[in-house]
């Protein structure tokens, strides 16, 4: 009884509540934070890890201008349910080169953290064209338009280096060869050897099947690479950290 006493006085005092709200506050923002100032790096490396290619980032940048994360998160949390789901939960290493992550809370739709190679092209292709096609439950919008909107690498130099400015580790090569490597991921019959070089395990082939270069081609490219990146196989955690 006493205590409740004690604490009356606080919700019936507002000066002292506030003092003790924000000590608490503090309190609890120095041991978060002071920790940080002893850490190198605050995101585990892990093998296999890359920027995105060109034409990835730009398909990127088409998901985020479509408003895909709006109904998809890209986070897998480290429970059995999401795990069995969707595979090994997510780590902050496969988001260290986005601006801005892809992380989040609202799922319309299913997490995409790990959709690379769940699917072939042609359904990614149908499934944007007409959704309820493949999944008759679905409220997505259609995305047909992609496919019919051509593009061409005229900025993509621009686009590497805004990324180089904000801590993603473009080379000068990889800028030099930005365009060349757009448009070599998505033909087959190119010379994708350098393009390999400078990002290991891009997927090349001509994502929707049609002439020239679609928004289509680009978003594809994005989502088959998500989730590919780090082998899970060997993957161990780094139990220093």
């Amino acid at each position: 009884m006493a205590l409740l006493d004690k604490h009356k006085i606080l919700e019936t005092n507002a000066t002292l509540l506030l003092v003790f709200s924000f000590l608490v506050v503090t309190i609890g923002g120095i041991v978060q934070i002071t920790p940080l100032f002893y850490l190198e790096n605050t995101i585990e490396e892990v093998d296999g890890m890359r920027p995105y290619s060109p034409l990835e980032l730009t398909g990127r940048n088409i998901y985020i201008r479509e408003g895909c994360y709006v109904c998809h998160s890209q986070m897998i949390r480290p429970m059995r349910d999401e795990v069995e789901r969707y595979g090994h939960y997510s780590l902050a290493a496969e988001s260290m080169y986005d601006h801005p992550f892809q992380w989040g809370s609202k799922r319309t739709g299913p997490d995409l953290a790990r959709v690379g190679g769940r699917y072939s092209d042609d359904w990614h292709i149908v499934h944007l064209r007409d959704p309820q096609s493949v999944v008759p439950e679905s409220i997505m919008p259609k995305y047909g338009f992609l496919e019919r909107t051509m593009i061409e690498p005229d900025y993509i130099e621009d686009l590497l280096r805004a990324n180089r400015f904000v801590g993603v580790p473009y080379t000068d090569e990889m800028i030099a060869n930005a365009a060349a490597d757009f448009r070599a991921q998505a033909d087959a019959d190119s010379d994708f050897d350098d393009l390999l070089e400078r990002y290991p395990g891009a997927q090349v082939r001509n994502f929707d099947s049609q002439p020239g270069i679609s928004e289509a081609d680009a978003l594809v490219a994005y989502l088959q690479m998500l989730g590919t990146l780090v082998d899970f196989s060997t993957f161990t955690p780094d139990a220093s950290r």
